[in-house]
Parts: structure tokens; C-alpha cells; sequence
């Protein structure tokens, strides 16, 4: 097993960062940081952006008066400013068994680059990242900050990560839910391998609380075109059952469903206004992130 002072290099996407890394990536919702930073807070500041005008009470400074307004509509209004905060960003990984397929990368690996990548990219623009790893029976937790040390745990942490036991991922995010107190934003890395309503369940339950919700839904190349030629026995990484059959008899059924599952996690996201991301585990780390990067240096 890897030492206390390995660095795990190997989860940060060197192409990526060198491709995203010049522009800050923002939070599609307002945020609750403890320091000032590039994100929208949920609070009204006096600079930075113009949010909205609000009608002047006597007694209030002047100094955001918009005398523009009033030569216009005889009507004293003030101008309303966005303040900035920083972000505290959550990776949330599922470590059930099923993360453990995949060749020649399984998703479980896939998923700790995606984490490192962005993780250095949050915090190298001062953002706060921490860390859940989800597994059967308890989340282990490395809570947000901003500090110098916090790559170097983040990635130990991952590096000593492994794919085991049944998935119990949608209690362990409630969990997370709960215990994230104020406003975060949210990254699950899972293939979602559940029960669609009960995903449903949690994202709510996480929008409920004011989170930005985001799911990257890992999946191997395998698990999506089901290219198999000839008689194979499949097996349950978690319950442990098989099956030998020929995959010309179930492909089109097995497709059919996979098509749907991934339909109703596509809608669940679009009601709640969280966001979706399939990836696949043989694409770059760079692509995998593209369209996650774009949609936030452009809020």
C-alpha cells in the first residue's frame, strides 16, 4: 500500500488543467463561504455585481443612490450588488463494488481523476473542497478547506480508496445532506446503479437543502453498448450471483433498459435543476470535464 508521502500525482489531469485552468469555474447557484471569492452569495453586498434596484427608506446611505432613476421617475431607488464569496465544494465518491468494473480502467479509477483534477482546480482559484467517500456502511469524510495541505490529504485519501460491499449510496447521501449545513455545491461521481426513485429521493432531498446538486455518471464503455460476441458469464460485483448466457439473447432487453435508467436519471436532474454528466471511462479526463468546465465559465 502506498506511503503517507505519496503524492498521487496520477489524479490530477496535467491536459485538463492546462486547458481549463485559466478561467475561474463558478458555482451555478449562490453560495455561503466564509471568504471573499468569485462566487455569488445568497446575500446583497454594496460592489462587485449588479443584482436589482430597491426602493430608499429614509435614514438609509445615499451612496447607492441611482440618480439616473430618479431624474427619470421622480422616485428614489438604490442600487443592489451581488456580493462574492468562495465556494465549498464537495466530492462525493461511491466506493460500492460495482465501481470496481471496467477495463483497462475501472470507474472507481476513472472518478479519482475527475475528483483530483477538479479538486486542484477549485482550490488553486481559493475555493474550500472536501471529500466523502461513500461506502456500506459509513461516509469517511475529509470536511471542506481551503488550506495548503488539503490536495495532499484529498489525494492520500483517494489513493487508499477501494471498490467494496453493496451500494448504499442514496443513504449515505442523505446523510451528506444532512450534515453539509449550508449552501454547497454537491458532486456525486457514481454509476447509479439504484433504484431511479430512490435517487429521485435524494436529490430532492439535497435541493431541499439549497445545494447545487451535480452527478457525473461513470459508466465503462462495456456497460452502454454491451459488446459481447460470444457466450460469457456475467456477474454480480455486489450480490455476487452469475449468469451464463449468450449476449445475443438479452443485448437488445439489456440495452433497451439501460437507455431507460439513464432517461430517468436525465429527468430527475432537469426537475430539480441539477446537473447531469455521462462519462464514459475510456474518453480523456479533459473531455470528460469539458462540457462541466464550459457551463460554469460561462454563468
Amino acid at each position: 500500500m502506498p506511503s503517507r508521502q505519496s503524492n498521487f500525482l496520477e489524479y490530477i489531469d496535467q491536459r485538463a488543467i492546462a486547458r481549463f485552468g485559466g478561467n475561474p469555474m463558478l458555482s451555478q447557484f449562490p453560495m455561503e463561504g466564509s471568504v471573499s471569492g468569485h462566487h455569488k452569495s445568497n446575500h446583497k453586498g454594496s460592489s462587485v455585481e449588479f443584482a436589482e434596484y430597491r426602493e430608499y427608506t429614509p435614514g438609509e446611505d445615499p451612496k447607492r443612490m441611482d440618480w439616473r432613476v430618479l431624474a427619470r421617475t421622480d422616485r428614489y431607488f438604490l442600487k443592489e450588488f451581488e456580493a462574492e464569496t468562495n465556494l465549498r465544494s464537495y466530492h462525493l465518491l461511491d466506493c460500492s463494488a460495482s465501481m470496481k468494473f471496467g477495463k483497462p480502467e475501472t470507474k472507481l479509477e476513472f472518478a479519482k481523476k475527475l475528483i483530483g483534477t477538479l479538486s486542484y482546480a477549485y482550490l488553486n482559484q481559493g475555493d474550500a473542497v472536501g471529500l466523502s467517500l461513500l461506502l456500506s456502511s459509513k461516509n469517511e469524510d475529509i470536511p471542506a478547506r481551503r488550506n495548503p495541505s488539503q490536495l495532499q490529504d484529498i489525494l492520500y485519501s483517494l489513493g487508499h480508496a477501494e471498490a467494496r460491499g453493496m451500494d448504499q449510496i442514496v443513504d449515505r447521501l442523505h446523510e451528506v445532506a444532512e450534515s453539509v449545513k449550508s449552501r454547497a455545491q454537491l458532486i456525486v461521481y457514481s454509476d447509479f446503479l439504484d433504484d431511479p426513485k430512490r435517487i429521485a429521493d435524494v436529490v430532492h432531498h439535497m435541493r431541499d437543502r439549497k445545494h447545487e446538486v451535480v452527478l457525473f455518471h461513470i459508466m465503462d464503455r462495456q456497460e452502454v453498448e454491451f459488446i459481447f460476441d460470444r457466450p460469457t458469464r456475467f456477474i454480480d460485483l455486489e450480490g455476487g450471483s452469475s449468469i451464463l448466457t449468450e449476449p445475443s439473447i438479452i443485448r437488445d432487453e439489456y440495452l433497451k433498459q439501460m437507455r431507460s435508467h439513464l432517461e430517468e436519471i436525465k429527468k430527475i436532474c432537469a426537475e430539480t435543476q441539477s446537473s447531469h454528466y455521462e462519462t464514459i471511462t475510456d474518453s480523456p479526463i479533459d473531455e470528460a470535464l469539458r462540457e462541466f468546465s464550459f457551463e460554469r465559465t460561462q454563468v
